[in-house]
């Protein structure tokens, strides 16, 4: 019993150190498991990955279960810094790294990647060069069609060379359907909108206008190479656009997150038509509010520009129930130098979510690059 006690303080008193005190995998806090093969602490989530890794399965709690001294001594020389210096020793500066809130595809590839196949140890460059050295990723993906809930094989061709992504329709087709260039591309995982694990949705500018494609691969390894594939393209064109700017600072540019996403009604320029509802897509970095008829439309029915404050851009909580045939009654009031837009959500905590995160956009300074968009999506309305 003594032992067991001491062991405990001991794997207690090592989670809380600098390193160990995040899951090496996610960056989770406070992390509650540890792997006995590799000598590192992880979360919850993702001693569940470790798992169902063969040659990574054996994991404890580190409060539940009991160590023998052996397997306490081994996680003392380790821990998760000295893992970093093994397993991520190489690691791409595109590569995406997942967080604790990212996809289980996402996290799953990562540990795959780390400890199964060994890509960044420096010892194994051939897994790294599909997606990192190669001018051309090809591969076939189940595509979302335009106007209809069916997926159909299509084959995707990403070029680093003029910085493009092409589709085909056919595998022996000689011209693409579409040529997508890198300018705007945007890549992110939807699984829950999708409705595949694997689900990955692709945006760009056509015609000024944003138009979203949702595919899939079975394969969690090719989806989600393919995805670090568009990234180290996209950090290629970018470092050509700004030849002067640092990496580090080109990363955060190469895909984005939506700060908030999600269903709103909406009223006309007049405020007097009858709300409709429609579903909403706000980023941070374009600084844009989309919005479409469902989640899974193939292009946006209109966008807003949303400036700062200094600008006449303001955001408010509109209060009082709407008259025009609008079901849900909390209410949000966005002011433009050109018009003011009122939503409504179902729920408080919707309202406040929103109300956040259009403050976070608009207490953001603009840059140059905004400056020129805003023009532009004004002189297209």
């Amino acid at each position: 019993m003594a032992s067991l006690e001491r062991n405990n303080k001991i794997l207690l008193d090592l989670v809380r150190q600098p390193g160990n005190n995040v899951c090496a995998d996610c960056g989770a806090p406070e992390p509650d498991w540890a792997s006995c093969t590799l000598g590192v602490f992880v979360c919850l989530n993702c001693s569940g990955l470790h798992r169902n890794l063969p040659i990574l399965n054996r994991v404890k709690s580190i409060r539940l279960d009991l160590w023998e001294d052996s397997l306490v001594e081994f996680m003392q020389e380790r821990g998760n810094s000295t893992a970093k210096t093994i397993f991520e020793k190489c690691v791409p500066a595109f590569y995406y790294r997942p967080h604790q809130k990212d996809c289980t595809v996402l996290k799953e590839q990562w540990t795959r990647a780390k400890y199964e196949r060994k890509e960044f140890t420096g010892e194994n460059s051939y897994y790294q060069q599909a997606y990192s050295s190669a001018d051309l990723f090809e591969a076939i993906l189940w595509k979302k069609g335009k106007d209809n809930k069916q997926f159909l094989k299509r084959t995707f061709l990403l070029s680093r060379k003029d910085f493009t992504l092409k589709y085909f329709i056919k595998e022996d087709s000689k011209a693409p359907k579409a040529v997508i260039s890198m300018k705007d591309l945007n890549a992110v995982f939807q699984p829950e909108k999708i409705g595949h694990a694997h689900g990955l949705q692709i945006s760009y500018l056509q015609d000024e206008r944003t138009r979203n494609l949702f595919v899939y691969h079975e394969s969690g390894h090719v989806i989600v190479s393919l995805f670090n594939a568009i990234r180290a393209t996209r950090l290629s064109y970018l470092q050509k656009k700004h030849p002067t700017l640092q990496t580090n600072e080109l990363i955060p540019q190469i895909t984005r997150h939506c700060l908030k996403e999600g269903y709103m009604e909406k009223t006309g320029p007049t405020q007097r038509e009858p709300f409709k509802k429609r579903w909403f897509t706000l980023c941070s970095l374009n600084r844009k509010l989309l919005y479409f008829k469902t989640p899974l439309d193939a292009t946006e029915l209109g966008a807003v520009f949303i400036g700062t404050g200094g600008h006449s851009y303001s955001v408010s909580e509109f209060s009082g129930r709407s008259s025009r045939g609008g079901r849900w009654h909390c209410g949000i009031t966005l002011q433009t130098p050109d018009r003011q837009f009122v939503f409504m959500c179902e729920m408080e905590q919707e309202q406040r979510e929103w109300l956040e995160a259009f403050t976070k956009v608009i207490s953001k300074p603009m840059t140059p690059e905004d400056y020129s968009n805003e023009a532009t999506l004004r002189r297209g309305k």
